[in-house]
């Protein structure tokens, strides 16, 4: 028997008490106690998210498994990821004279986003490199919210919520405003989303 209920309601908890700290959040601590509580098959699939904010992990075998996976968060989170490292490669490689396809991840997929192209070379297209970073984590937590919409009770809710909470990690170690900013949105969107479900 899962324990989602239980873990989901506890997130907002983890994160008042970061952001009431003068300290900024200790993402690892937060995802260790959320693993704590979860099956060995769950934190596998956290495991796995996980691995993927590891650039040295980020190769065509693990798109495959991810792609694959049962989890229909890590098979859209990272279909949404291998589609912005492609285009951002892309760019990379016309913006340096590099031959077309250098460094492209190649694999198969049941689905197609190409669409979404044009709106990561709009923002790829910025001079301002952190504003450029931040515009591109910006529509990750988009996608991350989509793929969430409808959710409530699952691990995917979880997952979710960890992955924003990578984004926001990041933050925190690249422009500690922008992290904390990041965060507190994190709290609200979570005790909002609890608030919508009582209601």
């Amino acid at each position: 028997m899962s324990n989602y209920e239980y873990i989901i309601a506890g997130l907002p908890v983890l994160q008042k008490d970061a952001a009431a700290s003068s300290s900024n959040p200790n993402a690892d601590e937060i995802i260790d106690e959320i693993r704590s509580l979860l099956s060995d098959r769950d934190a596998a699939r956290l495991d796995f998210l996980l691995r993927g904010f590891d650039s040295e992990n980020l190769n065509a075998d693990f798109y495959r498994e991810a792609l694959g996976s049962r989890s229909e968060f890590i098979r859209k989170y990272f279909a949404y990821d291998l589609l912005v490292r492609n285009t951002r490669t892309a760019w990379l490689n016309k913006s340096l004279g590099r031959a077309e396809g250098t460094d492209i991840v190649t694999v198969e997929q049941d689905t197609d986003i190409s669409e979404e192209v044009p709106a990561i070379n709009e923002v790829l297209s910025q001079k301002d490199i952190l504003a450029r970073e931040r515009e591109l984590d910006s529509l990750m937590w988009n996608r991350i919210e989509e793929i969430n919409v409808i959710k409530v009770f699952d691990l995917d809710v979880i997952l979710g919520f960890v992955a924003c909470l990578k984004i926001v990690d990041r933050w925190i170690k690249l422009d500690p405003q922008t992290g904390r900013e990041l965060f507190r949105k994190l709290v609200e969107e979570i005790r909002s989303s609890r608030t919508e479900q009582k209601q």
